[in-house]
């Protein structure tokens, strides 16, 4: 008996029954339909990339325009460089630094010419050869 009145004291041994009500709470609709319109990015990027390819020429006269010369390959563009105007000397020095960029860039160099170099960023694919120059 004490146990039934300390018990219903807290609640314990309620024997009424609680009903909850249940209340329907509105669930905003979800919209599924494909009405969005998706674009690959992957695809935008290189249609964007192929129209500003660019190729710029240079002929160097000092050994500071190598410096010109790198920045155009840091900006994803092909360069031509005809070493003309430049003494043996300079031109191996010209080279070694763009040869340098390019490695960092992962790019590529090529001698088209007895004293002419096609260098490119990685974006760009050197397809062939002239046996003619001597590597």
């Amino acid at each position: 008996m004490a146990f039934e009145k300390l018990s219903s004291f807290f609640g314990i041994n309620d024997d009424e029954d609680f009903e909850e009500k249940k209340v329907d709470t509105p669930q905003p609709k979800k919209n599924y339909s494909n009405n969005e319109k998706v674009v690959s990015m992957s695809a935008a990027s290189e249609s964007r990339s192929a129209v500003n390819s660019k190729i710029a020429i240079y002929q160097p006269r000092v050994y500071s325009d190598a410096k010109v010369i790198a920045k155009q390959l840091l900006n994803n563009k092909a360069v031509i460089v005809n070493f003309n105007n430049v003494n043996d000397e300079q031109s191996k020095r010209i080279v070694d630094f763009l040869t340098g960029t390019i490695f960092a860039l992962n790019g590529e160099i090529k001698r088209v010419g007895e004293k002419i170099f096609l260098c490119t960023p990685p974006k760009f694919e050197i397809d062939g050869s002239i046996p003619d120059i001597n590597e």
